[in-house]
């Protein structure tokens, strides 16, 4: 079940992140051992749950994305290191509380570990990265970006509050839903990127434009993402096909469709949504509303607009293979709807 949607454009179908891995691989390598060393504590339970989501296959792109930045600078201590870990215990945490929020049982093909140990202990181990997030920050002794991941961190909690309060709310506009994912997921992307430039001393404008470069991307990320729920395949999106509908979120392309939709479609997504009438026979439905009123091949379209504007933060900056990599990047995001 599910749409295939072909953006028809071939340098995007053969994407990928592999210039980007290879320029920060051993950088990398570091990061993953001060991941195993700091989510190590004599705690059994935490290194458990910590190593259970950590080894679970994550592409790795925010800290890669925070590594290639100071590169492209030329940074040449190793506060980096600490910076792009920093960020991967800041993204793990949230997909802890995420989890345990949205009563998810699979995460990147894997139970969660709320399904494992018990909501409780997946909120403390967030918990418990976010610290140990925090102590990687102060070591770097850099107050900027201890500013801009802390505020980060806030923001991300607020966007948590707002999706909360926003649940199941059919009335949600496309504004409202975009400053919860730039809350939600963008800020984190804006923030991974921008501590590069930070470390390295680079100048006002070159942060500007690293920070507005990990914005945009993060939106188009997100809004691929909302539309892969209702068109990909459970190993692309790391989660069950449909499992944003099952839980009741209102996505971009459900906002679409319901404002577009007649009375009677409406009806069927309040049923679908409020009343959580969500079995497969409703979501073969709700696939075919989407398709109907475009949802889906706008939201794509939406992806698109934010990441040409992340192209066009990078394009004054020199050419470095550091830029070209985090271009690639953009595509890539987009790419995974084919």
């Amino acid at each position: 079940m599910g749409i295939v949607v072909n953006l028809g454009d071939g340098k995007r179908e053969t994407a990928s992140i592999k210039e980007l891995v290879d320029l920060t691989a051993s950088d990398m390598g570091r990061v993953n051992e001060l991941i195993l060393s700091k989510a190590g504590s004599d705690v059994q339970m935490i290194p458990e749950v910590a190593n259970h989501l950590i080894s679970s296959g994550g592409k790795r792109l925010r800290p890669m994305l925070t590594l290639a930045a100071a590169q492209m600078f030329g940074y040449a201590g190793d506060g980096h290191i600490k910076l792009a870990t920093a960020v991967e215990f800041m993204h793990t945490a949230t997909l802890l509380h995420d989890d345990v929020v949205d009563e998810s049982g699979m995460r990147r093909g894997k139970k969660t570990a709320r399904m494992i140990w018990g909501n409780q202990a997946s909120v403390l181990v967030g918990d418990f990265l976010l610290g140990q997030a925090f102590r990687m920050m102060v070591d770097v002794g850099s107050l900027d970006a201890l500013d801009i991941l802390s505020t980060a961190a806030s923001v991300i909690a607020e966007g948590e509050v707002m999706q909360l309060a926003a649940a199941k709310n059919l009335e949600t506009t496309e504004d409202e839903h975009f400053a919860v994912i730039k809350a939600k997921t963008a800020a984190l992307f804006s923030a991974a990127a921008e501590v590069g430039p930070v470390v390295a001393g680079a100048s006002r404008n070159d942060r500007a434009a690293l920070r507005s470069y990990g914005m945009n991307l993060g939106l188009a990320f997100q809004l691929i993402d909302d539309a892969l729920d209702y068109g990909g395949s459970s190993s692309d999106l790391g989660k069950n096909v449909g499992d944003d509908f099952r839980e009741g979120k209102v996505t971009l392309p459900v906002i679409l469709a319901y404002r577009r939709g007649t009375v009677q479609e409406r009806t069927f997504w309040k049923k679908a949504i409020e009343d959580n009438e969500t079995d497969d026979a409703a979501l073969e439905k709700g696939i075919g509303l989407l398709a109907r009123h475009a949802a889906i091949s706008d939201t794509i379209g939406r992806a698109r607009h934010f990441g040409e504007i992340a192209r066009d933060a990078l394009a004054p900056l020199p050419a470095t293979p550091q830029k070209s990599a985090m271009i690639d990047v953009i595509d890539f995001c987009i790419s995974r709807v084919n």
